[in-house]
């Protein structure tokens, strides 16, 4: 008996002190949520979070019908859209559950009610509406980084013409800045901190921007790096480009826009005016228009 009291007492020391040790032991995060305290951008809306909390539950499931290949793929895509309100691969694939948890009871009782347009629309709602959110977030993300990147390569440019070299001149300038360009500097500054070489830091900011200009960007450093030409140069050359590439841009969409406006104006205006002049015309004749219905 007494020995069995001590085998006792003697695990439930161990218990305590593995305890203790696990407490103190620093903890590993995941990936893609070490990305999102990077950025700084963790604390998620209240709907947000009461998503979160219905559907983490559903998660694993989710994950798994997904497959690898379109969990890694998600992960990609979150990453583009710069973790929106610390959105992670997990949270991505809970309000995912409960979309589609309330588009299928939402589309049943569309369906009880004979009203098969509006249950198609909520299968639509169920099946895509955690994708509109990514797509608008990468969007916008990608325009504020487009028009940020060219007057931040001037300032580093003279930065690094008044001595200051280019890691240092980097560090100091995303200090200034804010926004998403800033978190993906601060990131790639982490990362060379950590031990990572520049130029795999740079194909790994690459890697997480949809953005013509930051693939540009990037390409252009390394081959000039590569070439030995001088910093400040490759620097204001890349600006001027990515302008000259801004303005024809601007041009190509105006180009578009025209056409489609004369379709507009060719498709409801005309009409609509050539209606309204024929029956003022109508109207200030003076027709009896009863003699003309026979009365």
């Amino acid at each position: 008996m007494e020995l069995l009291l001590a085998l006792v007492v003697g695990l439930s020391v161990l218990g305590v002190f593995k305890g203790i040790r696990m407490y103190r032991a620093e903890a590993t995060l995941p990936s893609d949520l070490a990305l999102a305290l990077e950025v700084g951008s963790t604390r998620t809306t209240a709907v947000g979070s009461g998503l979160d909390r219905l559907g983490m539950r559903w998660a694993p499931l989710v994950l798994r019908l997904m497959g690898p290949k379109k969990v890694s793929a998600k992960r990609h895509k979150i990453d583009m859209a710069g973790n929106p309100d610390g959105l992670t691969i997990d949270r991505y694939a809970a309000r995912r559950a409960v979309y589609g948890g309330l588009g299928a009871f939402a589309a049943f009782a569309m369906l009880a009610g004979g009203q098969f347009l509006l249950a198609l629309l909520m299968v639509a709602f169920g099946l895509f509406w955690g994708e509109v959110g990514i797509w608008a977030a990468i969007r916008k993300r990608r325009d504020d980084i487009d028009r940020t990147l060219p007057d931040f390569l001037d300032v580093l440019a003279v930065v690094v013409s008044a001595g200051l070299g280019f890691r240092q001149a980097l560090d100091r300038v995303s200090e200034k800045y804010t926004g998403p360009w800033a978190d993906e500097l601060r990131i790639t500054l982490r990362q060379m901190d950590m031990g990572i070489s520049r130029r795999q830091a740079f194909d790994e900011l690459r890697r997480r921007n949809d953005s013509e200009q930051v693939a540009m960007f990037v390409t252009a450093l390394q081959q000039g790096e590569e070439l030995g030409a001088p910093i400040v140069d490759t620097l204001i050359a890349i600006a001027n480009d990515m302008r000259r590439t801004d303005a024809q841009n601007a041009r190509r969409r105006a180009a578009k826009a025209v056409p489609k406006a004369t379709l507009m104006v060719t498709t409801f205006m005309i009409p609509a005016t050539v209606l309204l002049m024929g029956a003022a015309m109508l109207l200030g004749s003076g027709t009896d228009f009863g003699s003309l219905a026979g009365e």
